[in-house]
Formats: structure tokens, C-alpha cells, sequence
């Protein structure tokens, strides 16, 4: 009984504090803008069912696409055995699924076992790929000591779970295979009814010479792995949504959302049609005043802070993981510029983070004076992007950093008039000749009167 209040405690701290967090970010996300995204659900929903949960874009790096399959998969599978520790936990009892499984009980955990392993040699070759090997996208000048931490942690935590898992196994395999006489008070604290046939299971056997004999070794070493193996899941729980890893459950609704137009395709600004339609109609009047109750704001073009981007942009920036093809693959990054896609997702997602713990803490009201354009993002990061949508056909889930770096370039054009000497020139051009180039339009065919 005092086992299962300690964990029924624990697992009502553990929700919500997930709770609490997944509502911080729910109630970030929706300060942006109202976006609709509704149209074509049936390929949306053909979209996610391909990108986020069939990993699509992963396997087009084969080798890190299939370890990945491996820890996803390990992931969302040995949750079933994780529901079987829990409802252990709540009501005292002991393999809980064997009762109603029978026979098929062995092979149940046999699986689970296999993707354990999986999950550990997925998570070395990572930590190898990090640390030893060093990939030039895991050490650029974005990933800082947190960032790097972050992927290390998740990985060591990865491993020590399913070590344990596989250590709980094996001491447990034993003490099901010996009768109940023997094992004395050890027989009313774990289920003797599991049919093991006279052996363990199929990863864990191999860990059995590794362990005591004595039966109060084993049960011990059984316990503490279980406890350390449930309590690291619930503080890896409470720790993912402060991780990158959270795009674990974004990945989603994320893809679900995602843009199905063609690529490079922009937006019109409704306040730029109106003003376009006033001017190609003779009879409107601009300066006519609103109906009586109507007011007329200025419209905001482009985006300065997150708050200007839409949810849906804010989504992208807390579902990155970081994992940087988006900037493996910037020909501007490549080139030597400032520019990487994957600090512009980091850097959006900091300042929403820093913004929204401002406005908890002080109201509506609250400016800090920074903003995620000038204080996060420069201009020249900003200007470097040549619009090629490189980052977006590499993203595994579907991330759109374009689409804010767009934003952020609207706001510089059309609210600061901070363009570039080079576009100015042409803006110039386009507004006295029509055209982007420095001569008017009754010279445009002087060139085919030359000899």
C-alpha cells in the first residue's frame, strides 16, 4: 500500500507539472496571429500520416533515417509495456499484463526487448555521431553548450532507461523461473504464474550470468530497476517539453498544418490589394471616412516580433529539432554567411519564451524593448537568404523557415523603408519606369535600332 501511494503521488506531480508546461506553450503559441488552415483535411492528413508518422523525409539520409526509426519506434511501442508498469505501480501488482495475456505474454515483452536493444545501439551511434565523429551541422556556432547538452542528455537518459528495462528483465526472468517454496517471502511480491518455459527472455537472457544468485540480491536489483526505470520516464516526461525533443508530439500536428501550396509561393497583403484596387478605380474615393461605429486602423506590414507571426510559424519554432539539414543544406550558410535556418527557428523559439514569461509575469502591457528582429535576428541574417526554400524541402517535419524570414523582410521594406542600397535602386526604378531597369520605358527597344 505505501508503494502505491508513493507512486500514485508521483504520477499526479508528474502530470501536472506536463500539464502546466504544455499549457505555457499552448497559450506562446497562440499569441501569434490567427491564421486559418483548414482546406484539403484528407491531404493534410495523408501528409502527416507520411512525414510525421512514417518518417518520410528521415530515410532520406538512410543511416540516421533508420536509427531514428529504430528510437521512434522503441518509443512509441515500449509505451505499452510502460502502461503495464504504471497500472502496477497504482494497484500493487505484478506483470499485470500476463494475466490476461497468457501464452502471448512472453512474446509481448520479447518485442519490446528487441526494440530496447535497437534503441541502444541508436542512441551510442548518435552520441558517437555527436561527439566523436563531430558532424559539422552538430558543432555550428548556433548549437551552444545547451543545445549540445540537450541531444547528449536525451541520449544518455535513452540508454540508461533501457538498460535498466533490460536489467529489471533479466533478474526478474529469474525469480519467475523459480517455485514459489524456494523463493519464500520473495513468492507474495512477484507473479509466479508467467509461463517463462524455463527461460528469460530473449534480449535480457544475456545479462543473466551478469547477475547474483541469491534471491535477495535479485529482488532488489529488480526493484530499484524498476523504480529507476518508471521515475526516469516521468522526469523525462517533465523534461521534453523544455527540449528540442518536444517536436515529439508537435511533429504532428505540426505536418498537419503544414504548407501544401507549391513552394516559394507568397501570400498576398490584403492592405496592399486594397490600396492597388483604390488606385485602379477612378471613382473611389481613399480619403472617404468610415461608417459611423468603424474605426480605421493602419495595417501592420511584416513581422518585428513573434507576436507579428502567426500561430502557426510560432508552432514551427517550438517543433524544430534542431537537427540542422535545414542549415546543412542553405547554399548562403554554405557560402559563408551569416545566415543559418535552424538559428532562426532557435532564435524565435527563444523569444517566445523569453516574451511570454514577461507577459505572466507582468500583464498585457509588458515591453521589454527587445524584439526578435535586431535584438535575436539581424538584418544581414535576414538580407542573406536567397528564398531558394532549400531549408524547407529538408526539414523532417515540415518546419517553413522562409516564411518568417519573409515576414521579418516586409516589416524592414514596408515599415523602416530599410532595404538594401541595391533594391532601393530598383524600387526606384520599378516606381518612375515600370520597369527594374534605369531608363524609361519609350528607350526599352533602343537596343534593336543598333547596328
Amino acid at each position: 500500500m505505501i508503494s502505491s501511494l508513493v507512486f500514485f503521488v508521483l504520477l499526479a506531480i508528474t502530470s501536472v507539472a506536463f500539464y502546466i508546461r504544455v499549457k505555457t506553450i499552448t497559450s506562446n503559441i497562440n499569441l501569434g496571429r490567427d491564421v486559418e488552415i483548414s482546406d484539403n483535411p484528407s491531404l493534410r492528413w495523408k501528409t502527416m500520416a507520411r512525414v510525421a508518422l512514417g518518417q518520410s523525409k528521415m530515410v532520406t539520409r538512410p543511416v540516421a533515417g533508420f536509427m531514428h526509426i529504430l528510437i521512434y519506434l522503441g518509443f512509441i511501442i515500449i509505451n505499452l509495456e510502460i502502461l503495464e508498469i504504471i497500472l502496477d505501480g497504482l494497484f500493487g501488482t505484478h506483470r499485470i499484463f500476463s494475466e490476461f495475456l497468457g501464452g502471448l505474454y512472453k512474446p509481448f515483452i520479447n518485442s519490446f526487448e528487441v526494440l530496447a536493444l535497437g534503441v541502444l545501439v541508436a542512441c551510442v551511434v548518435f552520441l558517437a555521431r555527436r561527439n566523436v565523429l563531430k558532424l559539422k551541422r552538430f558543432w555550428s556556432k548556433e548549437m551552444t553548450s545547451w543545445p549540445k547538452s540537450d541531444a547528449n542528455i536525451i541520449l544518455i537518459v535513452e540508454i540508461l532507461l533501457m538498460t535498466a528495462f533490460l536489467t529489471m528483465n533479466a533478474a526478474d526472468s529469474i525469480l519467475l523461473n523459480t517455485p514459489p517454496l524456494e523463493l519464500g517471502r520473495f513468492s507474495l511480491e512477484h507473479y509466479t504464474g508467467v509461463d517463462m518455459n524455463n527461460s528469460g527472455f530473449v534480449v535480457s537472457q544475456l545479462i543473466v550470468p551478469l547477475l547474483p544468485s541469491d534471491f535477495t540480491s535479485l529482488a532488489f536489483i529488480e526493484r530499484a530497476c524498476w523504480w529507476f526505470h518508471i521515475v526516469g520516464i516521468f522526469a523525462f516526461l517533465n523534461y521534453v517539453p523544455y527540449s528540442k525533443h518536444f517536436h515529439i508530439f508537435l511533429a504532428f500536428p505540426n505536418t498537419y498544418y503544414s504548407n501544401l501550396k507549391n513552394k516559394g509561393q507568397f501570400n498576398s497583403l490584403e492592405a496592399v490589394t486594397k490600396e492597388v484596387q483604390l488606385m485602379m478605380d477612378p471613382s473611389a474615393d481613399p480619403y472617404v471616412n468610415p461608417p459611423e461605429g468603424e474605426t480605421t486602423e493602419v495595417p501592420k506590414f511584416g513581422a518585428k516580433d513573434v507576436q507579428d507571426l502567426t500561430w502557426k510559424q510560432l508552432m514551427d519554432a517550438y517543433s524544430c529539432t534542431e537537427c540542422g539539414r535545414c542549415t546543412s543544406v542553405c547554399p548562403a550558410n554554405q557560402t559563408g554567411k551569416l545566415l543559418s535556418p535552424r538559428k532562426i527557428m532557435m532564435d524565435t523559439r527563444d523569444r517566445l519564451e523569453e516574451f511570454g514569461k514577461g507577459l505572466d509575469a507582468n500583464g498585457r502591457d509588458y515591453k521589454d524593448g527587445k524584439s526578435l528582429l535586431g535584438s535575436y535576428i539581424s538584418k544581414e541574417e535576414v538580407w542573406a537568404c536567397t528564398t531558394c526554400n532549400a531549408c524547407t524541402d529538408a526539414c523532417p517535419v515540415n518546419i517553413d523557415p522562409l516564411s518568417i524570414i519573409i515576414d521579418l523582410r516586409q516589416h524592414l521594406v514596408m515599415e523602416e523603408s530599410a532595404a538594401p542600397a541595391e533594391l532601393n535602386n530598383m524600387f526606384s526604378n520599378v516606381e518612375n519606369n515600370g520597369a527594374p531597369w534605369q531608363f524609361a520605358q519609350a528607350d526599352r527597344l533602343n537596343w534593336a535600332n543598333e547596328d
